[in-house]
């Protein structure tokens, strides 16, 4: 089928109705009648194909037919096989998550930006957790500020029944190379990390998005 439409795409020979056309090879273009090339064509034992059938005169090329639409189905493949296929990757979200899984789930959104994906981040309200919509937006902004060097935000936190969507597209291909600043800033998360580890006064789930989310909205405030 796909082949036929490429084959029906094109007037070879006695359906090519112009009076005269523009003949197209490696040494430039001729415009000449119709008749003339239709002519030349056979002489050379090949076909008069119409490849720009609304230009005044219609372009042609002097070419066997089979060799022109083996040329034109094989730069088609190649096209496609350049395109880029962007796939939407989720990243599910609890109103409770705690630190261990937000940072896993981070590291994988930051593969899927960094890979070319689109990513759809959302918080799933279960029951009486709706009553925490607020501090999942917070989650959410918080994970988009992560995310600033990798993505940038497609659609701001938004609720939708039962889940709160988040859309993140990728800023661009390829590996993403992390400022001085962005490096020093991380360095010093973790050790504040560490630290409240040892001490055992690390906040884990939604208590401690809320106050990390709080910081997000400052700053944002503050731009």
């Amino acid at each position: 089928m796909k082949n036929e439409r490429i084959k029906n795409q094109y007037r070879v020979n006695e359906q090519i109705r112009a009076k005269e056309v523009r003949i197209v090879n490696e040494g430039g273009s001729t415009v000449m009648p119709t008749r003339q090339a239709l002519d030349m064509a056979r002489s050379q034992g090949v076909d008069l194909v119409e490849i720009s059938p609304n230009a005044q005169p219609p372009v042609c090329r002097i070419i066997d037919y089979s060799k022109f639409l083996y040329q034109q189905k094989k730069h088609a493949k190649e096209m496609k096989a350049k395109q880029v296929k962007v796939e939407v990757k989720e990243i599910r979200f609890g109103p409770q998550t705690d630190e261990h899984d937000y940072n896993f789930k981070l590291k994988h959104a930051k593969e899927f930006l960094d890979a070319g994906n689109k990513v759809r981040a959302y918080v799933f309200f279960r029951g009486r957790s709706i009553l925490f919509k607020e501090q999942g937006e917070v989650l959410l902004l918080r994970f988009a500020n992560d995310l600033e060097e990798y993505g940038k935000v497609e659609q701001m936190p938004a609720l939708e029944g039962k889940k709160m969507f988040l859309y993140i597209a990728p800023k661009k291909t390829g590996a993403v190379k992390k400022s001085q600043q962005k490096l020093d800033r991380e360095k010093r998360e973790n050790e504040t990390k560490n630290a409240e580890t040892e001490d055992g006064n690390t906040d884990n789930g939604l208590f401690a998005n809320a106050k990390n989310g709080e910081d997000v909205l400052k700053k944002l405030q503050a731009e």
